[in-house]
């Protein structure tokens, strides 16, 4: 079994920013997939079904960014699936607007809501999945450059990382995140 989870602030509000990469491919898996994400446990919205032939519970956690993984730990403990099956997606400004960068493990860097998960698995052993958001530009408040909606033009721009990163997701299921890492990256 599988855990993919995308790292994001709870819908509608911050729906369609740049933040909330994470939720939006998990919101495009489900839609492939045909997974509904309808039921709701342990502070998150989920669904689960099988996808390139596993099982995969896909995760929205509730908690708000900054507590993510508390999220992640019960599902993680509930359901008895080892860190090396669970797949984080998040934003990351470093990376730039359609594009997604795949790790193995690492850490979390500047962003909180890995922060969060880094600390409630005491682990960066976990695969995941950076989505770019680019960097804001002249002297646009960080904060705001990432929970601010966004208009259509710039997010049709970062639904082509939310695009990769599922295909990713696709990859890493099917064939293991070694060989969606040198598919993608």
């Amino acid at each position: 079994m599988y855990l993919i989870v995308g790292l994001g602030n709870p819908e509608p509000e911050y729906s369609r920013t740049r933040h909330n990469m994470g939720f939006d491919v998990i919101n495009e898996i489900a839609k492939r997939q045909e997974i509904e994400l309808s039921r709701t446990k342990f502070n998150g919205i989920y669904g689960s079904g099988i996808v390139e032939e596993e099982k995969v519970i896909l995760l929205k956690p509730q908690t708000f960014m900054n507590l993510s993984g508390q999220c992640i730990k019960t599902f993680m403990d509930f359901y008895k699936i080892p860190i090396e099956n669970v797949l984080v997606i998040y934003d990351d400004m470093d990376v730039e607007i359609g594009s997604i960068k795949l790790r193995k493990k690492g850490g979390p860097g500047t962003h909180n809501g890995a922060k969060s998960v880094v600390h409630e698995l005491v682990s960066e052993d976990f695969p995941r999945i950076r989505v770019g958001i680019g960097k804001p530009v002249d002297e646009y408040d960080a904060i705001d450059y990432v929970i601010g909606q966004v208009e259509e033009e710039t997010y049709e721009k970062l639904k082509v990382g939310i695009d990769k990163a599922a295909d990713a997701v696709e990859e890493f299921l099917k064939n293991g995140i070694d060989n969606a890492m040198n598919k993608f990256n």
